[in-house]
């Protein structure tokens, strides 16, 4: 029997239904689904007129972060808009992330030719789930930046005609568009993947001590995660919607800056 570390990259199937592959962080990933269905189903149920401590808490939560939004995109209306969106991404990557140290998950699984296959894994350790949000994100974006400014006057920030430093903005912003769909995925899922990399080959090597501050550190970083990725999604929503700049160099020295910005941020 093999004895040693085992990392795997990609996740594991483990069954199919009507010829489609289920893979462990797939059923995963429905498990999360399940368990905020429910909590949404009993929170509304519970919902009063005259809320307790806890409905009050939830929504002074809620509304700062609706205000916080309205003042970053400077429009209240597409703040509720986006709102449920974004709550949505960040309660679905915060679950992924904090699930994974609950007993059971990644311990559990089938055993085939002396090889354990975890029925369950983070599904945000898988590239497939990041970058079916970061896509999600990318289409929002686009989507928003087409509808509020229109075709030819998005367009315009990525081509312009008018000076050759203009033309040459443009050409970099497109490309640091594009490069959101690698940033945004990889990011989540290098960084939550390196997580069970790092708690694996310290509970190999420091069975009793070292895997609970790492894990407890981990649990830390899968909340960081799941605000950068909202936070992102909404500063990008930002940038789509801000009217292009003119076509003197202090503008496209400005436009250049947030490009860099923009870059550093992803």
């Amino acid at each position: 029997m093999h004895k040693g570390i085992d990392v795997v990259l990609k996740a594991e199937p483990i069954g199919h239904i009507l010829g489609f592959t289920i893979t462990n962080s797939l059923l995963m990933t429905w498990v999360v689904m399940a368990i905020l269905l429910l909590l949404a189903f009993f929170i509304v149920r519970n919902l009063k007129m005259v809320p307790g401590k806890l409905q009050a808490c939830v929504e002074m939560i809620f509304d700062g972060a609706i205000g916080y939004m309205a003042q970053t995109l400077e429009n209240e209306r597409l703040a509720r808009k986006f709102f449920p969106l974004l709550a949505t991404i960040f309660f679905l990557v915060l679950f992924s992330n904090e699930l994974e140290f609950f007993p059971g998950v990644g311990s559990f699984g089938l055993l085939e030719g002396g090889v354990l296959t975890p029925l369950l894994r983070a599904p945000t350790a898988d590239l497939n789930l990041t970058l079916a949000l970061a896509f999600i994100a990318f289409f929002t974006i686009e989507v928003t930046g087409l509808s509020v400014l229109g075709f030819f006057k998005y367009g315009g920030k990525y081509i312009n005609f008018k000076s050759p430093i203009g033309f040459a903005v443009g050409i970099i912003e497109l490309i640091s568009n594009l490069g959101r769909l690698i940033s945004f995925s990889f990011r989540l899922f290098g960084n939550i993947f390196a997580g069970e990399v790092m708690i694996l080959v310290a509970s190999y090597f420091f069975q009793f001590f070292l895997p609970i501050p790492l894990m407890a550190f981990e649990v830390f970083v899968g909340l960081i995660q799941a605000i950068v990725f909202s936070m992102l999604t909404l500063f990008f929503i930002k940038l789509a919607i801000m009217e292009p700049h003119g076509d003197d160099h202090g503008d496209e020295h400005e436009t250049a800056q947030d490009v860099a910005g923009a870059a550093v941020i992803a």
